[in-house]
Order: structure tokens, then sequence, then C-alpha cells
């Protein structure tokens, strides 16, 4: 008796130990007011990351390689919320029907190529064909294919009249981030991708994906393993010290995510 007694009590301080054998604790963060002090999980090297560790007083950041362990870490209840882009954010929700966007937007976002410093010409031509896809309708119906009520994700059929004498351009990208990047059949997929696809037929190159590590990208860019960068990357200040971007292509706010209960 006394035994059973002794592992009845070891099991209840194991539950305790766990937050509660019943799942994680009761949600606590129900406006943008509520992060001080709290737990926040973000992707690494994320504006998310950095505006979560920056701007919000007493918070513990923790930092996860994909945005999709930090969603399950919310889940679970080892962290409080999860900062992530408005796009991903959607994504994410609708896969799981115990977690809710909070109506409080945390901060707004424009999404730009990386290219390497000093390598002005790719950086005009990159520019050039940008205002040409957005004068022709093209972005804007790229992006209707994945974002909105009507988005049936067909991605862009590249040109296979263009003439693709100027050489591959190689796109480093982190395909964790849907609908601009995720992985489909063993391909990467999504908004950027058809975008670059896009772009290359303008220029006349071969396009060639080159999945990573969210925060290896720049550094890829940097040292020229890689031409451009593309991944819903914003432009900062601590960006701007390693490459330089082209003009945005889209617009997009970081957005908290809680547990509904």
């Amino acid at each position: 008796m006394k035994n059973k007694i002794a592992l009845l009590a070891a099991g209840a301080l194991l539950c305790t130990a766990l937050t509660g054998c019943g799942g994680p604790a009761p949600n606590t963060v129900f406006s943008i007011d509520d992060l001080p002090g709290k737990t926040i999980g973000t992707q690494l090297g994320t504006t998310g990351y950095i505006y979560a560790s920056d701007e919000i007083e007493n918070a513990t950041v923790e930092p996860y390689n994909k945005g999709a362990d930090a969603i399950q870490a919310l889940k679970q209840g080892k962290v409080d919320a999860v900062i992530i882009d408005s796009e991903p954010a959607k994504v994410f929700v609708d896969k799981n029907d115990t977690l809710m966007i909070l109506d409080d937007p945390f901060v707004q976002e424009e999404y730009a190529i990386a290219y390497k410093k000093g390598n002005d010409e790719l950086g005009e031509k990159l520019d050039a064909a940008l205002t040409q896809l957005k004068e022709d309708g093209t972005l804007d119906e790229i992006v209707s294919h994945w974002i909105g009520d009507e988005a049936d994700m067909v991605s862009y059929v590249p040109d296979e009249s263009v003439v693709r004498d100027q050489g591959t351009l190689v796109m480093a990208t982190n395909a964790e981030f849907p609908p601009y990047e995720s992985m489909e059949n063993g391909e990467v997929v999504g908004v950027d991708v058809d975008m670059m696809n896009a772009v290359c037929d303008i220029l006349g190159m071969e396009l060639q994906i080159e999945n990573m590590a969210f925060d290896s990208i720049i550094a890829a860019v940097d040292s020229g393993k890689a031409d451009v960068g593309v991944a819903g990357l914003t432009v900062t200040e601590d960006r701007l010290k390693n490459v330089s971007f082209t003009q945005g292509y889209a617009t997009s706010t970081q957005v908290i995510i809680v547990r509904k209960d």
C-alpha cells in the first residue's frame, strides 16, 4: 500500500512539473499590452525575433529554426505567444483550431530581394524586372494564386520560349514560410519562387533555388554563395550592413498568435 501511495504521489508531482496533466496553462495574452514579461516564440533571424527582442520589455524570446517549431511550442505551453508574419500565421492557424491570431498588429513591414553589396548591375536589373511585373499585372496575378479566398496554389509556369543565355541566378531561401515558400512534392513552391521565375523570364536566366536555414540567407548572399536572398526578407538597418535590397514587392504585418484557451 505504501508503494502504491508513493507512486501516486510521484505521478502527481510529475504532472505538476509538466504544467498540469490536462495540458498547457490557460492563455494569458489577449493583446499586445500583455506581452511584457512573457515568453515569446519566434523564428530565428526574422524581424519578429528582432522586434520581440528589442521592443518588448522583460520578455523571454525563444528562437526556433522553423516557424512551425515555434507554433508547436505554443501548443505545448512552452511559450505564451508566437510573433510571425501574417500570411504564414494564417496558414498555421488554419491547420490548428486551438490557436488564434490577435487583432493587434505587431509591426508592418515590406519584403524585398537581397543582393550582394556593390553588385549594382544586378540590382538595377532586378528593380527593372520588378517594375515590369508590377506594371503588367504579373506580380498581382502570382500573389492571387497563393493569397486570398480564391487562392488555388497553382504555380507560375516559366516561359519556355525565353532564351536563357544570361547564366544562372542562385536564389537562397527558407522553405518554411508558406505561402511565400514551402515544400511540395520535394520542390520549393510559393509566391517568392513564382516571382523569381517571372523575373528570370525577363532577365533570360535560369533560376536555381538553394533551401537553407533562414538566418543563413544573408550570409550566403554576402559571401557570393547565392546571388539573391528571397524569403519574405524585410529591409532592416542590420541587414543593410551586409547586403543591398531592391524595391519592395509585398507588404506584410507581424502578428501575434496565442492559444484560444
